[in-house]
């Protein structure tokens, strides 16, 4: 187990490095020049190479990468040439409002997905089953802005429950906070319970068919605790491995849900960032969200064992 752990530990780190990597030579792939930026257009040529050298522009690009790294590893991305504000600070401050999002609408879908797919799976090809993989492939086939608008007119122009535009944190009103969140929590809810009922179903399907699941059959268990003693553990593994997967994936996608529902997460200050040609916040964005994604998936793998016997065995 413990072999496991540090194995899974030390393959996290060149994957950190070679994302790193990536996003600086992305940030340098975009045309123009930041000096230039920074200063505008009416800026002096003595100016502009005064920057550049404040900056390191001056340096070899291998030189560059290091500067950024060394700052990197100490908490500093930069300074936002929108606001002044350090990048990390305004980072972290709108990833905690996605991550509100994110988290509630996977936890809750993960709540619902997995017992429904495993309840289509015992019911295959049978009503239910069809009734339920039609459902989880509509879900999955609308496109989560649509849902957003969807949601906007019902709840918020026709019935008038929810508020249509704005946001109130948690921490400063939780009542007024969570009916702001309620539509974003539920266009993404009913997005991603498609996605991880489908998969749940096709896990218990696969582990349904195994010799031990007719052993269990065989001495007279019941159906119920067939599934829930026997089935459910087996085939909770790849639907943990996808949970893992669609969260990362959220809290870096989510920029549309957020711009719908004008929600001041990460997403949508990646979107201004790119229109305001905010390089510092840009590269912050980018590698934050590989870095969640990456730690994200090393938290699901280091679970892993508690779901799958044979991950802890070997």
């Amino acid at each position: 187990m413990l072999r496991f752990i540090m194995s899974r530990v030390v393959m996290a780190i060149p994957t950190l490095l070679i994302v790193s990597v990536a996003v600086f030579v992305l940030i340098r792939l975009i045309p123009g020049d930041p000096a230039q930026l920074l200063l505008g257009d009416l800026a002096t040529p003595a100016s502009l190479a005064d920057l550049r050298a404040r900056m390191g522009l001056n340096q070899s690009v291998a030189v560059q990468f290091g500067i950024w790294l060394r700052h990197m590893l100490h908490g500093d991305l930069g300074v936002s040439i929108s606001t002044g504000q350090p990048v990390l600070e305004l980072v972290w401050s709108r990833f905690l409002v996605s991550a509100q999002i994110v988290v509630a609408a996977v936890i809750f879908a993960s709540l619902v997905a997995v017992p429904v797919g495993m309840i289509a799976a015992w019911k295959q090809n049978r009503a239910p089953d069809f009734c339920l993989v039609g459902a989880a492939t509509l879900l999955v086939s609308i496109p989560t802005f649509w849902m957003g608008l969807l949601l906007l007119i019902l709840f918020g122009l026709k019935l008038q429950w929810l508020p249509v535009v704005g946001y109130v944190s948690v921490s400063t009103d939780w009542k007024a906070g969570l009916l702001y969140l309620a539509m974003p929590v539920l266009t993404l809810f009913l997005h991603e319970i498609g996605v991880l009922m489908r998969m749940a179903r096709a896990s218990t399907l696969e582990v349904l068919g195994l010799d031990y699941i007719t052993h269990a059959r065989a001495k007279g268990l019941s159906e119920v605790t067939v599934l829930t003693r026997h089935a459910l553990r087996n085939a909770f593994g790849p639907t943990w491995t996808l949970i893992g997967l669609v969260l990362g994936h959220l809290l870096g996608g989510i920029a549309v849900v957020e711009t719908v529902f004008t929600i001041p997460g990460l997403g949508r200050l990646l979107v201004d960032a790119i229109f305001s040609r905010d390089y510092p916040v840009i590269q912050g964005c980018l590698l934050f969200v590989a870095v969640i994604y990456v730690m994200v998936n090393l938290v699901i793998d280091l679970c892993y064992p508690l779901f799958d016997p044979r991950v802890a065995a070997e």
